[in-house]
């Protein structure tokens, strides 16, 4: 096979550049980025995951965390019930802020789009239940609103606050 173009040229040491901030960069992003931005802000990139994690009050491993007692598994031991030392939770806003974001109401995205919801007002109010009208209008909602005359077109209709397509 022939070799690439311009691969056998002398490659020059490049003094003008700061080799200590391009490998710091470099080591950035590659770096994953997390996703919670509580977390993100609390990281510190020299200690481990599980340090990080341990001063968050966060756990890195469930099993660990919430263990399945003997008992449910079906092995019957005797052992000391010893409970491990509670570690110290030096970050605990990390958890109280997820606790807060965790219980405001979410954003209900089962419904349909501003613009539909105007459309289908729209054509309830001019045709009523004549779906014949409605299956015989044009795709797309701009142009048949277009064909309407302009001094027909109002902003404001007392029946559908929110509108914008409202006919006189």
């Amino acid at each position: 096979m022939p070799k690439a173009k311009g691969k056998s040229r002398r490659h020059k040491y490049s003094y003008n550049l700061n080799r200590k901030r391009l490998y710091r960069s470099a080591r950035r992003r590659a770096a994953p980025r997390i996703a919670c931005s509580h977390i993100r802000h609390a990281w510190d990139p020299h200690k481990s995951v599980a340090q990080n994690l341990a001063e968050m009050g966060l756990a890195e491993d469930p099993n660990k965390a919430v263990p399945i007692p003997k008992k449910l598994l079906g092995v019957e031991e005797e052992s000391d019930r010893q409970q491990p030392g509670k570690k110290l939770v030096r970050k605990p806003y990390v958890v109280n802020e997820m606790e807060l974001e965790a219980s405001l109401p979410e954003k209900k995205s089962n419904t349909l789009s501003r613009d539909l919801i105007d459309y289908v007002r729209y054509m309830i109010q001019n045709h009523g239940e004549n779906y014949k009208v409605h299956s015989g209008a044009r795709s797309t909602q701009s142009d048949s609103l277009l064909d309407l005359p302009i001094s027909r077109m109002k902003t404001a209709n007392p029946l559908c606050p929110g509108s914008c397509f409202a006919v006189s």
